[in-house]
């Protein structure tokens, strides 16, 4: 045996042997765990019928042993299709089922884990090269898969499931059912799970606990589902597969959404639940005013009919969470507008004092966290308004309320906080209208949106600098970590637009890294919206430029910033981005081998290439730069010395070109090359008939590092090739190259050192005589 089953042999005696004692068995549990993350350890303990071994373990009343029994499962079951359907066959789902459906959270979790590293094994070990059409469908999931799902569909409406539990199991719908990427033709899993348990999601997100008896909720439960559904109708592909899931919907609940809302009589309905005397009755209407408010028709219908009712509410009602939820309705009313100062609901100071009343009640912690989230709520919606805002900012103890129920177990909060945040640091996209077309508007006594002064950048700067001063980045980064489905995509776009207003100031970027925001910006730039992940990214990039990319992305996560910023190297981005892109790449290129193999395996060069024909002086000079870092590599200088292509002519008239930056970056790039690679040198009088003088020009440049950058040039052509040094010493380079060498007489200035060694290499060819220490005398 060798040393590997030898432990395996031995955790299975001490796990076997009834007469272990409690904290030997733990211990030995946990070093199978250690063992199953090798593969000779997962195939040994595979191999000796450990499934068996785990189910009993699975069976204990220690909390500890259970979760490493369930751990270890992991570790056989990653990226490993055979093994995982052989165990899936021998547990049963039923098991695992009952493991994630139990009271305790952690051993629910690493449940829900291990159905998650289940279905990744399954679903990747099915996707094979298919010959043929390039659209062609994916065989159809295993038996395996398809049981999986149907145990999780069954857990739904199961009154023996703990409310974590049946979480755990619609966040696994959410992340294994639809499509990664619309790219992949095949939806049949989605359409599996309508067909198959739509009513099921239906009755848990219909599910209210205070008017029945239906399954344990979490406040969790009610978002989770919603993002499910939203999930599930996204990723259908026709009309014909929409219908089938509106009919769906429809068998379950006779009209849904907002088709019953705007059914004759049904919002009088409503505003008439909202004066019924039974709480709960109440509060679902009043909820339902909230949602229904969404909409500019149903609300200016509810600011006609219900407002009155709704301050009633809000002032007499002895309930909190009634009140509480009646503040909100009057809050989204309020903030019909958006940010258009000119448009207000309500009489002049009324959104403040709602605010005030909304930061009371988030600051209250006898407040249960529901009624503390439907406050932040409120603030969403009024945060439009500058003067709510400013506020805001200056309540520290508000903002910190907020922080804290941000990183809480309420994760139903997190769009809430990260509008609240988006509309505080004005991040989101404000189109500025045509000068002309406003005048137009005016004359033809059109309505014209006004911005807010609190809205100018002056008082937008000072805010950011308050919510940093609050620890907005630390709650940030929790936010993220969130693995939730109420964290979904738009949330991740929210977050990702805060964290660029954050970084926009450059002293404040120091903030942002020390607190974590490098870190949590990486998963953002990644797994977003296509605005969420530009937005990410181009913080990441505003991070690179300033600070010390070493330090600011520690080891291995400086190489997951290369992809993100490639991505900004599009057409579809803007100029500015672009530009920070080249730049960011430009110091990440600077610093190891590695990196620049990673940036060119991310197929960047091609784009910087093409970045460096760009018009605009700034992108060019920066795609300049990042070349010639990038140059460093041998596979870059490969391609300057391929024939029949105008990279290297290129880079010899930037050396002449006016724009200090560009001359530069382009001369810097050709020393570069022509150090590493001497065939080079003979190349470049053949690029343009003004060769000599662009060197010239260099070598009696003004600007110290472009005389520097031009005398290596020219001692690495003289080095290179006699005939070379021959056409410098009969041009007007010898006598410059004596004039440097003598100006640094005495000192230690490298261009006088270089031009003397050029010097001596052309009396080492016999061109030029030295003469009692006069370097440049011609023959």
């Amino acid at each position: 045996l060798n040393s590997t089953d030898a432990r395996v042999q031995q955790m299975f005696s001490i796990l076997l042997d009834d007469a272990t004692k409690d904290s030997d068995r733990e211990k030995a549990a946990q070093n199978l765990v250690v063992l199953s993350r090798d593969e000779g350890g997962a195939e040994q303990i595979f191999r000796n019928d450990g499934v068996k071994l785990i189910q009993k373990l699975l069976q204990s009343k220690q909390e500890e042993v259970v979760l490493s029994a369930l751990r270890t499962l992991v570790g056989l079951c990653t990226e490993h299709q055979s093994r995982t359907m052989a165990i899936v066959n021998e547990l049963g789902m039923d098991q695992l089922c009952a493991v994630m459906g139990s009271g305790a959270s952690t051993v629910s979790l690493a449940a829900c884990h291990l159905l998650q590293v289940m279905f990744e094994a399954l679903t990747e070990g099915m996707k094979r090269e298919i010959r043929g059409k390039e659209e062609a469908i994916l065989p159809e999931p295993s038996k395996e898969l398809r049981s999986m799902l149907r145990h999780l569909l069954e857990m739904m409406p199961a009154s023996n499931v703990s409310g974590p539990g049946r979480d755990s199991a619609i966040n696994l719908l959410v992340k294994q059912v639809p499509r990664k990427s619309f790219k992949n033709p095949d939806n049949s899993l989605t359409l599996w799970v309508i067909d198959q348990g739509l009513k099921k999601i239906l009755q848990v997100a219909g599910s209210i606990p205070e008017l029945s008896d239906g399954p344990p909720l979490t406040d969790n439960t009610h978002m989770s589902c919603s993002v499910l559904l939203s999930k599930l109708y996204d990723d259908l592909k026709s009309d014909k597969e929409r219908e089938n899931f509106h009919k769906i919907c429809e068998e379950y609940i006779h009209d849904v959404g907002n088709r019953t809302l705007e059914m004759s009589g049904m919002m009088d309905a409503v505003i008439s639940l909202c004066a019924s005397k039974d709480v709960t009755h109440q509060q679902i209407a009043v909820e339902a005013l909230i949602h229904a408010a969404g909409k500019a028709k149903r609300a200016s219908f509810i600011t006609a009919n219900g407002v009155a009712l709704l301050k009633d509410l809000y002032k007499t009602s002895e309930n909190d969470r009634i009140r509480v939820r009646a503040l909100v309705g009057l809050c989204k009313l309020g903030s019909a507008g958006g940010t258009d100062f000119s448009m207000k609901q309500f009489a002049e100071g009324s959104t403040g004092k709602l605010a005030k009343q909304c930061r009371k009640w988030l600051c209250n912690e006898s407040l249960p966290p529901t009624s503390r989230r439907w406050s932040v709520e409120g603030l969403a919606y009024l945060t439009f308004d500058a003067d709510v805002k400013e506020d805001l900012v200056e309540d520290k103890n508000a903002l910190m309320a907020m922080f804290v129920l941000a990183k809480s177990e309420d994760k139903t909060v997190l769009f809430a906080v990260g509008s609240t945040l988006v509309n505080c640091t004005n991040s989101y996209d404000v189109e500025k209208p045509d000068p002309q077309m406003v005048e137009l508007a005016k004359y033809a006594k059109q309505h014209v949106p006004e911005e807010h002064p609190k809205d100018a950048p002056s008082y937008v700067e000072k805010r950011l600098v308050k919510l940093l001063d609050a620890g907005v980045v630390s709650a940030l980064a929790c936010m993220v970590k969130q693995e939730s489905p109420a964290l979904t995509e738009a949330c991740k776009e929210c977050i990702a637009r805060v964290f660029l207003a954050l970084v926009e100031r450059q002293e404040d970027r120091g903030t942002v890294v020390a607190q974590g925001g490098g870190k949590a910006l990486i998963p953002l730039a990644t797994d977003n919206t296509d605005v969420g992940k530009v937005k990410a990214a181009q913080a990441l990039a505003k991070i690179a430029i300033t600070s010390n990319p070493e330090i600011a992305f520690p080891g291995e996560r400086i190489y997951e910033v290369v992809r993100p910023l490639v991505s900004l190297l599009n057409l579809n981005c803007t100029l500015l981005q672009n530009f920070e892109a080249l730049m960011a790449l430009t110091n990440l290129a600077g610093i190891s081998e590695r990196l620049r193999q990673k940036i060119i395996k991310e197929k960047a060069v091609p784009k910087i290439e093409g970045y460096m024909f760009e018009e605009h002086d700034l992108v060019r000079a920066a795609a300049t730069e990042c070349m010639c870092n990038l140059v460093l590599s041998t596979e870059v200088q490969k391609l300057y010395l391929a024939i029949g292509n105008d990279r290297l002519k290129l880079l010899v008239l930037y050396s002449g070109e006016d724009d200090e930056r560009l001359r530069k970056a382009a001369a810097g790039t050709l020393a570069m090359l022509t150090s590493e690679q001497p065939e080079l040198c003979k190349r470049i009088p053949e690029t343009t008939t003004h060769w000599l003088e662009i060197m010239q020009a260099l070598l009696l440049c003004e600007i110290s590092d472009l005389r520097h950058r031009g005398v290596v040039i020219v001692q690495n052509m003289i080095q290179a090739d006699r005939d070379l040094t021959e056409k410098f010493m009969e041009s007007e380079a010898l006598e410059i190259l004596t004039v440097l060498a003598k100006g640094g007489e005495g000192t230690s200035d490298p261009v006088s050192k270089i031009a003397k060694n050029c010097l001596d290499k052309a009396v080492e060819y016999g061109l030029i005589r030295s003469r009692e220490g006069k370097e440049g005398t011609e023959p």
